[in-house]
């Protein structure tokens, strides 16, 4: 059985909106990496964006200058599967959420791969262990990365029940090793645990905002002034502790709090801006209107004010209450 030390070689599969930044971090903690893509536009603008990521990292300090064209030449690009799994330790898929996209795929896979090869999905919302081929459950875990994977620390990791502890191990040391905060689930869920949590929140943020409570700015505005910055340092159960579990057990007797009906229903407000064409940054208008913005500039406003937020988060992390 491999270890840590054995993993040399990563394949990348799939080089959409989150294969380039899980290389480029594979790249920068040491490894050597291939992508694949079908597309050849995919292709370029993959190597664009992982040219102009290192960059950033390199301005903002996160590697040195001089190692960016170093770190750019552990990734190579391959033409099809085969020759980008040739010889890899560890595979990552990242391609579209398609469930027979996945399945086509992983049935190569399995015909081109050894036993010992770790094989993993970043896949959102889909079982993977419903789908891939029953010969690859005993090497196949999920490695699940957020957007932007190059920036965002959290990896969540869960095993098929049929693949060894070990190879659930050594995907968290290697994500460790490339300074990416990995978290293993002891099964499968779907929607793992930041996206359960998350659309938890939705819930009550958009039964506040379709019944008039408040509006979008006023709930981001109270988000960012109170429990998101506290559970940097806290988390969610620490500050419980902290508050006391006699008050945390009082807000359920008390029924202080009620879920809102109808709550898996598409919220009226979401649906009149998809409606709309209003999607976002994307298109220039959703909940903020950025009509005038330069995305660009934004974007890289946001991506440094995550580096910085980040960097914060690490030292907490490192040094917890």
């Amino acid at each position: 059985m491999k270890t840590i030390n054995d993993i040399k070689k990563i394949a990348v599969l799939g080089a959409g909106t989150m294969g380039p930044g899980i290389a480029q971090t594979y790249a920068i903690g040491g490894y050597e990496v291939t992508m694949w893509t079908r597309s050849e536009p995919t292709r370029e603008k993959a190597k664009a964006s992982l040219a102009a990521s290192l960059r950033t990292f390199a301005e903002e300090g996160e590697i040195a200058p001089e190692d960016v064209d170093k770190i750019y030449a552990r990734i190579n690009f391959k033409l099809t599967v085969a020759e980008a799994v040739e010889g890899a330790d560890f595979i990552m898929e990242t391609i579209v959420e398609n469930r027979q996209a996945k399945e086509e795929l992983y049935a190569q896979i399995a015909e081109l791969v050894p036993d010992d090869v770790i094989v993993a999905s970043n896949t959102s919302a889909l079982n993977i262990f419903e789908i891939v081929p029953e010969k690859l459950l005993p090497q196949m875990i999920i490695c699940h990365w957020y957007a932007p994977p190059e920036l965002i620390p959290l990896v969540e990791v869960v095993k098929s029940e049929q693949a060894p502890q070990e190879f659930a191990d050594i995907a968290m040391q290697m994500l460790k090793k490339c300074g990416k905060t990995a978290v293993f689930m002891k099964k499968f869920i779907q929607g793992y645990i930041v996206n359960r949590l998350q659309q938890c929140l939705n819930r009550e943020v958009f039964y506040l905002l379709d019944n008039g409570y408040c509006d979008a700015e006023a709930i981001d505005l109270a988000s960012k002034a109170s429990f998101i910055p506290r559970a940097v340092v806290l988390g969610l159960l620490k500050r419980a502790d902290f508050g006391g579990l006699d008050m945390t057990a009082n807000n359920y007797k008390n029924k202080s709090y009620k879920m809102p009906e109808n709550g898996d229903e598409l919220p009226k407000t979401l649906e009149a801006l998809v409606a709309e064409g209003n999607l976002g940054v994307k298109t220039g208008k959703g909940f903020y209107d950025y009509t005038g913005v330069d995305i660009g500039k934004l974007k890289a406003k946001r991506d440094k004010q995550l580096f910085e937020v980040f960097r914060l988060a690490k030292k907490f992390l490192d040094d917890p209450v």
